[in-house]
């Protein structure tokens, strides 16, 4: 290939000297896809806030004023500073120091007096201390997880601000290649649900999008992780991995990379990182106690942490020399994103949904539908050979079933994923109860629920338009009501005992509390189990949802016990994080652009050409376009 040389790093370093020469400029470092540049002026940076604006505009580049190490305040000084500024309404619960990026971390239970309007006591700080403040939330739940991160990062300051760097390098390199070319290729999830992983990459760089594994699958199976030992995909080439949710189809692999020699950055968006970490150290806890080990360590996971990088929504970032990215809201779970790829001078851009809710929810808002540009599409197609009844239905059966059950005095259980429908159920019940629509029985919160609950409460923001403003302005948290009582694990008293409703996970009974109430609740006629999301082939949810009236379940001690299932079975389809048929037509029918190709993945084969023939038929999309449904290890050249 033709080479081609560029001097676009020396333009850009000497455009910050020529433009901020006066603040003093002591060093510029490329740290990640953020330039810093440190001066021994920050105050005037200040003042200078809308020539910085203009200049990261003009060369296309992030840029973060930060203070020289010789005129930042010190420490014990600064804290005094920090609490005399802040109003005591914030309640700082705590601050700390990472002298490394010449960050100072201050969390407190109302961060939004701490940020001060359109961040004017947040600059305040900066200007007084010469400490960038980061600000977050201390949580009305306590979050384990959430906790235990945010240590654990300002633990590794040193070895966080060296990464940084080395990927700030790497991604503000030159471009060399002449020839320019995108390619797609499947690596897991096309015509399944699971393990799903898409490469991208162009003659410059290879960006993972998502790297998951298939909970459905069996532990040694084939089809568990996503194909990963491809000629093209060696690890030390790889840009970026780009993780789009915290559901372990898409992110349970991550820890993987790193234990294989992955050295590079994970970019996702702030509640992801702290759920995707939970979900993996679950996950390898269950497969300890299931003697099914996990090929990867809770150290590779740690490792992944210091190596990710989180975005907010809309938040344009550079990924590689020739890729820029920006995630836009999914509507599928706390965090969920798209991906929005802008490839080269806009040669080529891609949107990768992940997994994604064309519907508003109680949880959360309608999935984007309008981004820069679109040229190529890969949108999930979960749903796409069936409608749903639509959320006001779905929760009348809800109640109707709730009532049912109670009235007879059995008990409910409903099955959850840990993330998203969990809290979608919550909000519901919580909502029944304070109307007087059910009875006001207990309702146990066990498995993983409870802490990603916790980890909600830390991102009120992300949630949707009306529980975000009740959190946020109201002063009612609708997670911390009194109707909701706090378990560990399965409890035999309460399977035995009054009448309840039991919300725990694993969604699809393939492991966690939900199977042991489970097998306790089954052979009662008066109980009644509730499922609310998604089953995947081959999963014990999917066998008693289908209709099974015994199965065999294998316990800790490898004996196989055999359930008569005698209590009421419902699945409710329309409480489900993905987008039916209509939802998937009516987000193809409104997207701006118009993509040029569309790809599908992410569901049964049956489901993908069910939906390809659907759209293709009369025209529906009203416009034309490219309709691929590949299979594994295809590759498609879209530029």
């Amino acid at each position: 290939m033709n080479r081609v040389a560029s001097s676009s790093r020396i333009n850009i370093v000497s455009s910050i000297y020529n433009e901020l020469k006066d603040l003093g400029i002591t060093r510029i470092e490329y740290e990640g896809p953020t330039i810093a540049v440190y001066v021994k002026k920050p105050a005037l940076a200040i003042e200078k806030g809308e020539v910085v604006k203009k200049l990261a505009k003009d060369i296309k580049k992030r840029i973060i004023i930060k203070a020289d190490p010789s005129v930042r305040k010190d420490k014990k000084e600064a804290v005094e500073i920090i609490k005399n500024l802040v109003p005591q309404e914030a309640q700082i619960v705590d601050i700390k120091f990472d002298e490394d990026l010449g960050e100072v971390l201050i969390k407190a239970k109302k961060p939004g007096l701490v940020i001060g309007k359109g961040g004017s006591l947040q600059q305040k700080i900066f200007a007084e201390t010469f400490w960038k403040a980061e600000i977050v939330r201390e949580p009305p739940i306590k979050s384990r997880t959430y906790d235990s991160i945010l240590e654990h990062i300002y633990n590794e300051t040193e070895y966080r601000a060296k990464i940084l760097k080395i990927f700030g390098e790497r991604i503000h390199r030159e471009t060399v290649f002449e020839d320019k070319y995108v390619r797609i290729t499947a690596l897991g999830g096309f015509q399944e649900v699971g393990r799903s992983a898409v490469l991208v990459e162009t003659p410059e760089s290879k960006v993972l999008l998502d790297v998951g594994l298939n909970p459905s699958a069996n532990m040694f199976g084939e089809k568990l992780f996503p194909k990963l030992d491809i000629e093209q995909l060696r690890l030390e080439d790889l840009d970026a991995v780009v993780i789009t949710h915290a559901h372990l189809d898409h992110c349970g692999m991550v820890p993987f990379l790193f234990k294989y020699g992955y050295e590079g950055p994970v970019y996702t968006t702030p509640p992801t990182r702290d759920i995707m970490a939970l979900m993996q150290l679950d996950s390898l806890d269950v497969a300890e106690k299931e003697g099914k080990p996990l090929p990867y360590s809770a150290k590779e996971v740690r490792k992944e942490l210091l190596h990710t990088i989180t975005l907010d929504y809309g938040e344009v970032t550079d990924i590689a020399p020739d890729i820029r990215l920006t995630f836009y809201n999914a509507g599928h779970i706390l965090g969920s994103a798209m991906a929005h790829l802008h490839i080269g001078d806009g040669k080529h851009n891609i949107v990768y949904t992940g997994d994604f809710k064309f519907a508003r929810t109680r949880l959360l808002d309608k999935a984007n539908s309008e981004f820069p540009r679109v040229d190529t599409l890969i949108m999930e197609t979960t749903y796409g050979a069936q409608e749903q009844p639509n959320r006001e239905e779905s929760e009348l059966e809800l109640l109707e079933i709730i009532n049912k059950t109670l009235n007879k005095g059995g008990k409910v259980l409903i099955p959850v994923l840990a993330v998203g429908r969990g809290q979608e159920i919550m909000l519901i019940i919580n909502d029944f109860m304070k109307k007087k629509l059910i009875p006001e029985v207990p309702v146990y919160i066990t498995g993983l629920v409870d802490e990603v609950t916790a980890i909600h409460n830390a991102y009120p923001e992300w949630l949707g338009k009306e529980v975000r403003e009740s959190i946020l302005y109201k002063d009612e948290n609708p997670f911390t009501s009194d109707f909701f009582k706090r378990i560990e694990g399965y409890r035999e008293d309460i399977a035995k005992g009054e009448p309840s409703i039991i919300i725990a996970t694993s969604g699809m009974l393939n492991g966690g509390p939900a199977v042991e109430f489970f097998k306790a609740l089954a052979p009662d006629p008066r109980n009644a189990i509730v499922f609310v999301s998604y089953q995947a082939e081959g999963t014990l949810g999917r066998k008693v949802r289908d209709g099974a009236r015994e199965v065999q379940i294998i316990d800790r001690d490898g004996r196989v016990e055999s359930i008569q299932i005698q209590m009421e079975v419902k699945a409710i389809e329309g409480f489900s994080g993905h987008s039916d048929r209509r939802q998937l037509l009516s987000f193809l029918k409104n997207i701006e652009p118009k993509p040029k190709n569309i790809i599908l993945n992410h569901g049964e084969a049956s489901s993908i050409r069910t939906f390809a023939n659907f759209i293709k038929e009369e025209n529906r999309l009203g416009y034309r376009a490219n309709i691929y449904t590949p299979n594994i290890l295809d590759s498609l050249r879209v530029a």
